[in-house]
């Protein structure tokens, strides 16, 4: 078994202790011939180094790993180690998709290389850009959510934005004067849009919360802020069409990796990423 671990770089006492015993565990699978380890910081981490892995190991926080899995495909598990936990500091990390820590990470690592492992199959957005001379360019998948917004943030977003049903019966049509474009799944909602949005107007089943995305439009005017107007917030299973009116738009994927547009192109999003396969112990992401 091939295994790629990536850890951010910090000068955190918490973080050091905790990177002493994953290498400590990695070394003593190694020499049970268990596995074979390689040790890449964050900022020095390559595309190249994700390739013919069997399992990618995450040390940091949230924001190390959401920006780590814009590497990985659908094919290879990701376990995510919080090197610095909130519940041990205030100021560390929630570690929302990281499910190991310092002390248990001798025991994930075994149950890990024998399979005794929770793997939770996770949705991802993305971003199609197809630009006026008709090249086509794809964001990273995004695990929490993906912005689409004019690049200077003093000036408004500009585009015409569309979405129809399932029949293909065109649900919203409109052109929009606003502060952005927050699209964000079930799982990442806390990151962003919950800090953004009233979310208690929308009813979650729990047939839909691998298939569902949740879109938000910043700063409509005040009378649109209501459960009913999908262009202020939905829930909804379809693809949002976005035409820009921009000089320059981006669209930035989990806050992380930009990618620009100019006025005339043509962004489509939806939940159309390769899939996250993230590792978990004790209980699933998304409980039936």
């Amino acid at each position: 078994m091939k295994i790629l671990v990536v850890f951010k770089k910090t000068f955190e006492s918490a973080h050091d202790r905790c990177m002493e015993r994953v290498e400590s565990a990695c070394r003593s699978a190694e020499q049970a011939q268990r596995a074979s380890f390689t040790l890449r910081p964050r900022d020095l981490v390559v595309r190249s180094d994700f390739e013919d892995r069997d399992m990618i190991i995450v040390v940091g926080g949230d924001g190390t790993l959401t920006s780590i899995a814009h590497n990985v495909g659908s094919d290879v598990p990701v376990l995510g180690v919080n090197s610095h936990p909130i519940a041990e500091d205030p100021e560390g990390s929630v570690g929302f998709y990281l499910d190991s820590d310092a002390e248990r990470f001798e025991e994930h690592l075994d149950r890990a290389l024998n399979g005794d492992v929770i793997t939770n199959v996770v949705p991802r957005l993305q971003a199609t850009i197809v630009t006026t001379s008709g090249n086509t360019i794809r964001s990273d998948p995004a695990l929490n959510d993906l912005f689409v917004a004019n690049t200077q943030a003093y000036s408004p977003s500009r585009y015409r934005i569309q979405r129809a049903d399932a029949s293909g019966s065109i649900t919203l049509d409109e052109r929009h004067l606003s502060s952005g474009l927050l699209c964000s799944t079930w799982l990442g909602r806390g990151a962003w849009l919950d800090k953004a949005a009233d979310l208690s107007c929308i009813s979650f089943q729990a047939s839909q919360l691998q298939t569902h995305y949740l879109v938000h439009t910043r700063d409509l005017p005040v009378e649109r802020h209501h459960s009913d107007d999908l262009a202020w917030l939905d829930w909804t299973e379809q693809p949002t069409v976005i035409t820009s009116d921009m000089h320059r738009g981006f669209v930035v994927s989990d806050g992380w990796d930009e990618y620009a547009f100019n006025r005339g192109a043509v962004i489509t999003i939806g939940l159309s990423g390769p899939t996250l396969r993230l590792i978990t112990f004790e209980k699933e992401l998304v409980e039936s």
